[in-house]
C-alpha cells in the first residue's frame, strides 16, 4: 500500500486534479474532506466519463461557464468501497477483481491512512515467486 496517498478536495477544479494524476503518474486519487475524511475517490475512468460532458452541455443548452467550473466533486465517485489495514493482500485483491475496482482506499478510524492499487497486489503476490510462462495462453 502507499501511506498518506496524495488526495484532493471536492471542490478542487477537474483541471488541477488532471494535472495531478498526470505529473504523478497515478490512476487513482481519494477525495478527502477539509477534517481528512475520505468522501469519494477520483478515477483516471470517472474523468474518461467527465469528457463526455462537454457533448452532454450542448444538448442540454448548458452555459459555457458552467463547464470551466467543473469541479472534482461533479465528476468523482462517491461510492467508494475501502478496506483497513489488517486485511490481507489476498482479501483486499479478491475484493479488487470482484467489484472490478483498481483500488482501495485504507481506511482507519474514520481517516484515509493509505491507498492499495492493482499494482500492489499484484507485486506483492509475485514476490519470489517465479513466473512460469507455460501457465499463460498466449
Amino acid at each position: 500500500m502507499t501511506a498518506e496517498p496524495l488526495t484532493v478536495v471536492p471542490d478542487a477544479t477537474v483541471r488541477s486534479a488532471i494535472d495531478l494524476l498526470r505529473e504523478k503518474g497515478i490512476q487513482h486519487l481519494p477525495v478527502v474532506n477539509h477534517a481528512g475524511r475520505l468522501v469519494g475517490i477520483l478515477t483516471d475512468r470517472d474523468l474518461r466519463h467527465a469528457a463526455l460532458v462537454p457533448a452532454l452541455a450542448e444538448y442540454l443548452n448548458w452555459e459555457h461557464r458552467r463547464l470551466k467550473a467543473l469541479r472534482v466533486r461533479d465528476v468523482m465517485t462517491w461510492t467508494v468501497v475501502t478496506t483497513d489495514p489488517e486485511v490481507t493482500v489476498v482479501q483486499a485483491g479478491w475484493a479488487m477483481f470482484q467489484r472490478r475496482i483498481g483500488s482501495l482506499p485504507v481506511v482507519e478510524g474514520g481517516r484515509l491512512v493509505g491507498i492499495l492499487t492493482e499494482h500492489d497486489v499484484l507485486q506483492a503476490l509475485g514476490k519470489g515467486d517465479a513466473i512460469d510462462p507455460d501457465r499463460f495462453v498466449w
